[in-house]
């Protein structure tokens, strides 16, 4: 029989931790069905811890030598789930533009579909610097836009519509680059 695995052992499994944020996913969804302060409130909370948890399985998979393919499939998936749920669900509310939302989901869907093509190639695209400060600039934004409304003199939905201007600009500007890689190996 299997000896049971210590639960600190289970809580720094990268994969365990991937596998939290896609559960935050339908967690947010759920909370921002009910959009008063409190569950906005709690909505932003899971939504940062779930974001926490992108640098640290990467962190752990390095670290304790368990880089993996399933890993390296789950971690992005996570990561577009997450911010895209985020995402329509702060359309559905009117907190965000729903061209914002078409702006960065197609562009996710592009270079997944991108990468798809690229494996059946033999071509590998890797995750570039810029792909990471977009995801950065994503989470930056959907935070206080899932907060709201003011709080101690801030205007957290005016400060997420800023960092979402910039998470816009570097969405489309690594799209860009992406698939400006994508066709260099290709030839």
């Amino acid at each position: 029989m299997e000896a049971r695995r210590p639960l600190k052992e289970w809580l720094v499994n990268p994969n365990t931790l991937t596998l939290y944020r896609v559960g935050a996913a339908p967690a947010v969804v759920l909370l921002l069905l009910w959009p008063n302060k409190v569950f906005l409130w709690a909505a932003a909370i899971v939504f940062s811890l779930a974001s926490i948890t992108d640098a640290l399985d990467g962190y752990y998979a390095r670290r304790l030598g368990r880089v993996s393919n399933l890993g390296k499939f789950l971690d992005p998936l996570a990561d577009k789930l997450l911010v895209a749920t985020a995402l329509i669900m702060l359309t559905h509310l009117g907190f965000v533009p729903g061209w914002v939302v078409c702006v960065i989901v197609g562009r996710e869907i592009a270079v997944t579909g991108l990468r798809g093509i690229g494996a059946e190639k033999g071509v590998v695209i890797a995750a570039e610097k810029l792909g990471k400060w977009k995801t950065g600039f994503q989470i930056g934004a959907i935070i206080p836009l899932l907060i709201h409304h003011p709080y101690l003199g801030l205007n957290f939905h005016g400060i997420g519509m800023v960092l979402l201007i910039f998470a816009v600009i570097m969405t489309v500007w690594s799209g860009v680059s992406y698939f400006a890689n994508f066709f260099a190996l290709i030839r």
